[in-house]
């Protein structure tokens, strides 16, 4: 069932140790099909030297596994979560990289300072909050995804104009429309950090990019003008 996506999960799992996103098995790829309304995700725990793409788990959007003989990845509530709330993106990332959790663990948003940042998230990649206990205790990755959810809500922000966000404490979360694309987002949000890092360092009173500017590196390369690249 799904072979084609559990080959694209796979590789877009091992991808990630290769760009340097995350050590030992800290971190999961999914993707969702249209069609048969499943999801493809990562097995818990599996290091990433041993896993095969016969271990990739289809699981449904109410967390049943549909196929595969390991569980899912323990995010996997997160993910359904997202998918329904969010029904534009078919992909989703999650790692624990230095530069993005950095970040999350001093619970700030990542403003646009750049536009290395621009051409990828139409504004500042925002930081949710910590659960409360109530919420761990009740179901706590089923719940952080309903925190992003609500995050993005009360913020007015597109899902797919911002493709990612930070969790207080935790980490990364990005998506696309294809495994190739959130694994992409990932790799910008974990640089435009970095980069950011250093220059509040070298000028701790550096603006943030006019949205002129902003508006110009994003909608050359997303939307209905876009420009950028080839036809």
């Amino acid at each position: 069932m799904l072979e084609s996506l559990k080959k694209e999960v796979f590789e877009a799992n091992l991808e990630l140790p290769k760009r340097g996103l995350i050590k030992y098995t800290w971190g999961n790829v999914s993707v969702f099909d249209s069609d048969t309304k499943y999801f493809v995700i990562k097995p818990s725990g599996v290091s990433y030297e041993e896993m095969t793409v016969d271990d990739m788990v289809v699981v449904d959007l109410n967390n049943n596994v549909i196929e595969g003989k390991m569980n899912p990845s323990s995010d996997t509530p997160t993910h359904a979560v997202l998918y329904k709330a969010f029904p534009e993106i078919s992909a989703i990332v999650h790692t624990h990289s230095t530069w993005a959790t950095i970040w999350a663990q001093a619970g700030v948003d990542v403003p646009a300072m750049g536009t290395t940042h621009a051409d990828t998230f139409y504004g500042e990649v925002p930081c949710a909050r910590y659960l409360t206990k109530e919420e761990i205790d009740e179901g706590y990755e089923h719940n952080t995804g309903l925190v992003i959810v609500d995050e993005f809500s009360k913020r007015g922000i597109k899902p797919l104009e911002v493709p990612g966000v930070l969790l207080h404490g935790h980490g990364p979360f990005t998506w696309g429309k294809s495994a190739k694309e959130a694994v992409m987002n990932t790799v910008v949000l974990e640089e435009v950090c970095k980069m950011n890092f250093y220059t509040r360092q070298l000028n701790s009173y550096a603006e943030v990019l006019p949205q002129r500017v902003l508006d110009k590196h994003y909608l050359r390369k997303h939307g209905k003008d876009a420009y950028y690249g080839q036809n």
